[in-house]
């Protein structure tokens, strides 16, 4: 029997619902940003086009101006926009961590796909997990294992590789001439190498490394991880240890959950790939909706994420146990206190 959600909401929106607009909205600006000149690379022109207009670098004019005026166009249309994107990330990384990866970025908006018709094909969300996920999902329902699903892997996973390959290509040369060739079967020799080839390698990295490549592969991952790190008050999921023994009416629906394939109980030096997907909270939420207590994973930040980020996990493991002995002696003597009252 299925248990009534319990999700987090912002504006009657379930924060998993907000977390599907924000992917769905940036990977179709992914795919619409070469058509539309928002952003792309054209090779023809050997220059950037940034909402319709063209970006160069202005040294055609070089032999003409001097060497400060020269460095100063190269700060402005180069540098500096470089800089301030990257600190924008870096800062948004800082305090909230991986945000862009797991709210926006339209390669793990496949990962996340892929995975959960993996799920359904053999009962796990790589093919590299070594035990099967257990058939019961954290809202009470039930996901069944059919090998038939493969024939929804396969082709899910091609035509995935494929929408990539031929998208990079459009962010490199004009879309209109990429989607003609495409519809007219004119694609020129390069044209076809570069999505064949491109298509292989995505095909490989969509079926066997996806996880491998957000986690130690992906640069604009990586970053984010080390900023996010450096911040030891920065938002990060917290586990109550203190109620740990709670833990043994769930079966593990947040580990079982994770999209990166972590263990969200665990302290934060080994929570290095943490999207900030926040399934795991909602899953402890779920499960736990028949506990006074509440849930024992939740977003925690300042003073809270200080203590969690200055855990080892030794540390962790001992405190638990150490909690866990003085509840387990607090009941003992409030058990033994009536009876003393007695004599």
């Amino acid at each position: 029997m299925a248990v009534k959600p319990h999700r987090p909401e912002w504006l009657h929106l379930p924060v998993q619902g907000w977390r599907t607009c924000t992917q769905a909205a940036f990977f179709l600006l992914f795919v619409l940003a070469p058509v539309f000149d928002v952003f792309r690379l054209d090779l023809h022109l050997h220059h950037f086009i940034v909402f319709g207009m063209d970006w160069t670098l202005g040294l055609d004019r070089a032999s003409q101006q001097t060497a400060m005026q020269v460095s100063m166009q190269l700060f402005l249309r180069v540098l500096l926009p470089v800089l301030a994107g990257a600190v924008t990330l870096i800062y948004i990384s800082w305090k909230w961590g991986r945000l862009y990866c797991g709210w926006l970025c339209p390669h793990f908006s496949i990962v996340e796909t892929i995975n959960q018709t993996l799920r359904r094909a053999i009962g796990k969300q790589s093919l590299w997990d070594k035990e099967r996920l257990p058939e019961r999902n954290a809202d009470g329902s039930h996901t069944q294992t059919d090998a038939l699903w493969w024939l929804g892997v396969i082709p899910l996973v091609i035509c995935c590789a494929l929408l990539w390959a031929v998208v990079l290509l459009t962010y490199l040369l004009p879309p209109a001439e990429i989607y003609s060739n495409l519809w007219h079967a004119t694609l020129t020799r390069n044209q076809g190498l570069f999505i064949a080839v491109a298509g292989v390698a995505f095909f490989v990295e969509f079926m066997f490394a996806r996880h491998l490549f957000c986690r130690y592969a992906c640069a604009v991952g990586l970053f984010q991880s080390l900023a996010w790190m450096a911040n030891d008050k920065a938002l990060v999921v917290g586990f109550q240890r203190a109620r740990a023994k709670d833990c043994a009416t769930c079966f593990s629906a947040c580990d079982h959950i994770c999209p990166m394939r972590l263990q969200p109980r665990n302290v934060k030096r080994m929570m290095f790939a943490c999207v900030q997907c926040g399934q795991c909270v909602d899953a402890c939420q779920q499960t736990q909706s028949s506990n006074p207590d509440g849930r024992l994973l939740n977003w925690v930040h300042q003073a809270r994420a200080e203590s969690e980020a200055a855990l080892t996990g030794s540390q962790a493991h001992r405190q638990q146990r150490h909690q866990q002995q003085l509840a387990a002696q607090t009941m003992q003597n409030a058990s033994q206190q009536p009876g003393a009252e007695d004599e």
